[in-house]
């Protein structure tokens, strides 16, 4: 798994009743984009170092769909 700063890590949600977890990188500590991350989570804004599990992907900036844009508050300009 590698990351940037500003790309987002995705906490896939195990049920139904679990929604995707969005965090915004604001830091890569690990060599050359590895873990572990700093992360700010968009629902509730409390920022963690994380070591993501095979449930996580890394979603770059410059990839996020137009939802997935509108949901991050991330414009054309940011990427």
């Amino acid at each position: 798994m590698k990351a940037h700063v500003g790309d987002w890590l995705v906490m896939k949600g195990t049920t139904t009743e679990l929604a995707d977890q969005w965090g915004e990188i604001t830091e890569v500590r690990g060599p050359d984009g590895a873990p572990p991350y700093v992360v700010r989570w968009k629902a509730n804004g409390h920022v963690a170092t994380v070591f993501p599990g095979s449930d996580a992907l890394v979603v770059g900036a410059a990839d996020l769909s137009p939802a997935e844009k509108a949901y991050t508050g991330t414009r054309n300009s940011d990427v």
